[in-house]
Formats: structure tokens, sequence, C-alpha cells
């Protein structure tokens, strides 16, 4: 099992222009990695709207890579996004779930059947084109590129050690990121 912060780093490593949605721990460490501020969108009180927000992204930027940085207790919230995105299937979303069986942000406590359900498989029920699992970070740098230019929809489940205390990160005001968010799109649409 891997961290997820190291996680991070190889995605970083790998986003080339892609937008990035971000939530729950992703949201807390993605702003000190990240390559390209001004695409990233971050949620800090948005649990479970992680992957609509996505795909409404993706749908709506068809030319750009989409990633979504999504907690396994977020997704749960709104596992039906899982069978709206298959259905919608755009081509430019990679949806990773960072697989740590405990609610991080609030204080460790454990995701509702936690190790007894596999979400690959409902992804792939769902009907993603693409599902990948990685429990290593080996394998995440080894199979990260051949992911990302995959037609989606791609699903990637990292698995994390369970981590249950708070990245001792600021935030990040969504006002600021919203702001600076847009002002990037209208750039790139000239």
């Amino acid at each position: 099992m891997m961290e997820s912060f190291e996680a991070l780093k190889v995605i970083s490593q790998h986003r080339g222009n892609a937008i990035i949605v971000a939530t729950m721990t992703a949201h807390l460490e993605w702003p000190q990695i990240s390559t390209n501020p001004d695409l990233d969108l971050m949620f800090s009180g948005a649990m479970g709207k992680a992957s609509s927000m996505g795909l409404g992204l993706a749908l709506a930027q068809p030319d750009k890579k989409v990633i979504v940085l999504d907690g396994d207790g977020s997704l749960l919230m709104n596992l039906g996004s899982l069978v709206t995105i298959a259905n919608m299937a755009p081509r430019n979303l990679i949806h990773f779930v960072f697989e740590n069986t405990v609610y991080r942000i609030t204080g460790g406590q454990p995701i509702p059947a936690a190790g007894k359900f596999s979400f690959i498989a409902l992804a792939r029920d769902a009907g993603y084109a693409n599902v990948h699992e990685f429990e290593d970070l080996e394998s995440l740098e080894n199979n990260l590129e051949t992911v990302i230019n995959q037609v989606g929809p791609t699903f990637v489940c990292l698995k994390l050690l369970p981590a249950t205390e708070r990245p001792p990160f600021p935030f990040v005001r969504t006002a600021d990121i919203i702001s600076r968010f847009r002002a990037a799109l209208q750039r790139s649409s000239h």
C-alpha cells in the first residue's frame, strides 16, 4: 500500500495540461505539488460531488483531460455517479479513488463495509471503459502513462495506507480557486 501524498506526486508528474478536480485528502495535499494550479478545481465541503463535477467538466471541455481525485468515503456518498459517468462515456475523464478505508478528514472513522466490496468491480459493472487498481507506488509509476492515455471513462483505485490525521496543509479559499480556474479556462479557449 502507498501514502496519498506519494501517489499524488506521481499523478502530478503525468497530468500534463489536464483539469484536476480534487476533494477530501487530495484537496489539502494536491496544492502542495500541483504543476498547473490554474487548472485545479478543489472542493473542501463537497463530499461526494467530485465525480459529478468531473463529469460536467469532461463533457464541457471534451478536448481536455479531466482527472478526478476522489476519496473512498466521498465516492460512497454518490455511487450513482459511476453509472451516470459510464452512461455519458466521456472519453477524456480519469476518475481516481483514494481507498484508505477511513474518513481521514473527519478523524479516521472507518468507511461503511470497508474491505467488503471492490471499487473497481463497482466501476466495471457500472460500465467504465477501463478500470485499474494499484496497491503500490512502483506499479502506479510504471503504468500511469498508459492509463492516462486510454480512451475513457477510466477508473483507477489506489490502495492507500489508512491515515487518521488530517494533513497539516492550509485550506485554500474556494472563491479564489474558482476565480483562478475560470480565468484559466477563458485563456485556453482563445
